[in-house]
C-alpha cells in the first residue's frame, strides 16, 4: 500500500510534464485527453488518462523494487 502512494508523485510529475509539452503545441493527445486548465492566471495542463498510466507504471517499479 506505501508503493502505492509513493507511486502518486511520480505519476502525477509525468502526467505534468508530458500533458505540458503536447499541451502547449495546442495537440489534445489523442485518446490522453489533456485537459487546459486556468488557476488564478496559471495555464496548467493535465490527463487523468496519463496520470493513471504513470502511476501504475510507477507502483509497479516500486512492487518489484521491495
Amino acid at each position: 500500500m506505501i508503493a502505492l502512494v509513493k507511486a502518486l508523485i511520480p505519476g502525477a510529475f509525468l502526467s505534468w510534464i508530458i500533458s505540458t509539452f503536447i499541451g502547449t503545441r495546442g495537440g489534445s493527445g489523442g485518446l490522453l485527453h489533456i485537459q487546459h486548465f486556468n488557476v488564478q492566471g496559471t495555464e496548467i495542463y493535465g490527463s487523468w488518462t496519463l496520470f493513471i498510466i504513470g502511476t501504475a507504471i510507477a507502483w509497479a517499479l516500486l512492487m518489484m523494487m521491495e
